[in-house]
C-alpha cells in the first residue's frame, strides 16, 4: 500500500489542527506507475462514512483502467476538492460543523508531490459550518469557499507556497425558502467564477437564488451585484457556465430541474431561457439532483439524479442555449453525487456515494451519448473527482 500514514479520527484532527500539527507523509514513491499515458484522479470522500481521506487513483488514458494508488489519511471529511490552474496544489474542504472549538469547518491546502501524493501545507477555518464547495481564481491568488450550514461565502488569499492566509472577505446570505426541512435558512452550495474572473456566482439552495458578486482579482473582495431567482422551492445547487460565455445552466436539487439562462458577462446578470426536468416521465420515486457538467466542446450537458441513480444528458443549441433531451443512463451505482469528464473528453467518471464505487463511461463526442465500459473501482463514500494530467 502506498501513501501510508497514521489515521486521525475527528477529535484527533481538531486537536492536531489546533496545534498546527498535521502530516500527509508518503512512504513510497509511485513515479514508476505514472507516465505520459496516465492521469491522476483525486477523490474527495466522507471519512465519517468509512473512507480514509483523499484517495489517489491512476487512470490509463488508452483503456480507462483505474488503479488505486492509496489514500491520504490525515484529513477529515474532504468532501470537495479543487486545484490551482497549474496543477501544483490541491485544496479540500473539511466538511465539519466545528473547528478549533468554533462553529466552522475548515479548508486544507496541499502541495502535489512529484509522486502524485499530497503534502499538507496548512488548514484554515472556513468561517462557516459544512463547507461544501471551493474554487480557485484564474490568477491562483485566491480560494473562494461556500459554507452550506454557514449560509455564506468566504475568500482566502493564497501564499506563494500554496498555503492559505486569513480571509480577505466574507459575505453572509439571508433568507429562507418554502421547503421547511431544507430551506429554513441560507445554504450556500457553490461558488464559481466566470471566464473573465470578473463575477462570482454563488448558488444558494436555501434562499432559491444565484447571488452574483463583482470579484476584484487583485484584492479578492466581493461586491454585491445582482441575483437570479429560482422557482420557489427549486433549491438551486450548482451552476455550469458555457465555454462561449453566453449561457449558464443551474441544476436545482429539490425540484429536479435544470434552468438554462442567458449570461451577460458585461454586467453580471442571468435571464431565464428554459427549464427542463431531469427525470423521465413516469418516475415517481424520491430523487434529488447533484452535479452538472458541460462538455469542453459546449455541445452537451450532463446532470446527476440521486434516487433515480442516473446521468441525464442534453444537447445544447449553440445559438439559443436551449436544451434538448438525449438520454438517461444508469450511473452504475447508487447516489451519484459528483461526476467529471476527463480533459480529453473521452471518458465520464461518476462517483456513486452510497454504493461506494466510481464507474467509467465512454463519451461519444458527436452525439453526447454515454456507454458503460464495465470498468469501475470501489472507493468508500466517493463524493468528488478531480483529474490532473501527468
Amino acid at each position: 500500500m502506498v501513501f501510508e500514514s497514521d489515521k486521525l479520527d475527528r477529535r484527533d484532527f481538531l486537536i492536531a489542527a489546533g496545534a498546527g500539527l498535521a502530516s500527509a507523509a508518503l512512504t513510497r514513491a509511485v513515479r514508476p506507475y505514472i507516465t505520459g499515458k496516465s492521469m491522476l484522479v483525486y477523490v474527495g470522500t466522507y471519512t465519517s462514512k468509512g473512507a480514509e481521506g483523499i484517495y489517489v487513483l491512476k487512470m490509463d488514458i488508452a483503456s480507462g483502467e483505474l488503479t488505486k494508488l492509496g489514500p491520504i489519511k490525515d484529513v477529515v471529511e474532504p468532501s470537495f476538492l479543487t486545484t490551482d490552474s497549474q496543477g501544483r496544489f490541491v485544496y479540500a474542504v473539511n466538511e465539519t460543523n466545528e473547528y478549533e472549538g468554533k462553529p466552522s469547518g475548515a479548508v486544507s491546502a496541499f502541495v502535489i508531490e512529484e509522486d502524485g501524493g499530497l503534502r499538507l501545507i496548512n488548514r484554515v477555518p472556513s468561517l462557516g459550518g459544512s463547507p461544501c464547495h471551493l474554487t480557485v481564481s484564474a490568477n491562483d491568488k485566491f480560494v473562494l469557499v461556500a459554507n452550506y450550514m454557514g449560509g455564506n461565502v468566504a475568500v482566502f488569499p493564497v501564499h506563494p507556497d500554496g498555503g492559505l492566509g486569513p480571509n480577505v472577505d466574507l459575505k453572509q446570505h439571508q433568507g429562507s425558502g418554502p421547503n421547511k426541512e431544507r430551506q429554513e435558512a441560507a445554504h450556500a452550495h457553490e461558488i464559481v467564477l466566470d471566464a473573465k474572473n470578473k463575477f462570482a456566482l454563488a448558488v444558494d439552495l436555501g434562499i432559491d437564488k444565484v447571488v452574483i458578486y463583482k470579484f476584484d482579482p487583485a484584492s479578492g473582495r466581493l461586491s454585491p451585484n445582482s441575483s437570479f431567482p429560482a422557482k420557489p422551492g427549486a433549491g438551486p445547487r450548482h451552476v455550469a457556465l458555457h465555454p462561449n460565455g453566453r449561457f449558464a445552466y443551474v441544476i436545482n436539487e429539490l425540484d429536479c430541474t435544470i434552468t438554462a439562462a442567458a449570461y451577460d458577462s458585461k454586467v453580471g446578470s442571468l435571464t431565464e431561457i428554459q427549464t427542463v426536468k431531469t427525470l423521465p416521465d413516469g418516475f415517481s420515486g424520491a430523487n434529488t439532483c447533484a452535479e452538472i457538467v458541460i462538455s469542453s466542446s459546449g455541445k452537451h450537458l450532463y446532470g446527476s439524479n440521486r434516487g433515480h441513480d442516473s446521468i441525464v444528458s442534453f444537447s445544447i443549441d449553440a445559438m439559443t442555449g436551449k436544451l434538448s433531451y438525449i438520454e438517461h443512463v444508469s450511473s452504475g451505482g447508487t447516489t451519484p453525487r459528483n461526476f467529471t469528464i476527463d480533459p480529453s473528453g473521452k471518458y465520464l467518471l461518476a462517483a456513486n456515494q452510497n454504493s461506494g464505487n466510481i464507474t467509467l463511461f465512454s463519451v461519444d463526442r458527436n452525439t453526447g451519448r454515454l456507454r458503460p465500459t464495465g470498468k469501475k473501482i470501489d472507493i468508500p463514500a466517493p463524493v468528488c473527482l478531480r483529474i490532473i494530467p501527468f
